[in-house]
């Protein structure tokens, strides 16, 4: 039977709610989240069959000592052979974790907009995404010349690395936020100003432009839940 953990990131909870925006799209699959920025403990891995690991508004070049326990959990789930998604930080994670620090950096340009994936390879992950694919985004930092055994699925105008896929074992990052829908988006888009005034001058001006969501949230989780062995 299938199983999800979530792995939950958010800083600011009043604003971003990352296990709202995916539990929406898991159906019936039984889940449970841990918020690690609060210390929350890590169930086992192996009662699960799948891990989620959310965005987060730290900075991956940042340390933080949950960053530590996180990137654990995410070893530990690949050596028991679990399926794992990251989204944004999560994607980020994923290869700190498997292959360190080196291969995260800050962003060139930072995207804080409505974006276009353009798919670079066919992968069950992507299956049923239109080409290119639009959906939200927000990061300030990104994954740098990933080696092998990744493998690069999608990219976007700002970002060589939207999608990417650890060799044949289903464990997948993916840049951008598709679980954020363009009502959530401005409910962040707002309130982030305020939060990250260090920041602001980046995230404003999304407010000013019209979102462009193809709506592949449901699809991404279901190729998701779909892949393993649970």
């Amino acid at each position: 039977m299938k199983r999800l953990l979530i792995l939950d990131g958010s800083i600011h909870t009043d604003a971003y709610k990352p296990v709202e925006h995916w539990t929406r799209h898991v159906g019936e699959t039984p889940t449970d989240a841990v918020h690690l920025p609060s210390g929350e403990a890590l169930p086992e891995v192996d009662r699960y069959t799948h891990l989620l690991v959310t965005g987060s508004e730290a900075s991956i070049v940042e340390h933080q000592p949950w960053f530590d326990v996180e990137a654990k959990a995410v070893r530990e789930a690949r050596d028991r052979g679990l399926s794992i998604l990251g989204s944004c930080f999560g994607h980020q994670m994923l290869i700190y974790a498997l292959s360190g620090e080196s291969f995260v950096g800050t962003s060139a340009t930072p995207e804080i907009d409505w974006i276009a994936l353009t798919r670079l390879a066919s992968d069950p992950i992507l299956e049923g995404f239109p080409d290119p694919c639009h959906c939200f985004a927000s990061h300030f930092d990104e994954v740098v010349s990933p080696e092998p055994p990744w493998k690069v699925l999608a990219s976007s105008e700002n970002c060589a690395v939207q999608a990417m896929r650890y060799g044949e074992l289903p464990i997948w990052g993916i840049q951008a936020h598709p679980e954020i829908d363009p009502d959530d988006a401005r409910v962040i888009l707002e309130q982030f100003p305020e939060k990250m005034p260090e920041r602001a001058h980046l995230i404003l001006p999304a407010l000013g432009k019209e979102p462009r969501d193809d709506d592949v949230a449901g699809i991404l989780t279901r190729n998701f839940l779909a892949s393993g062995t649970g």
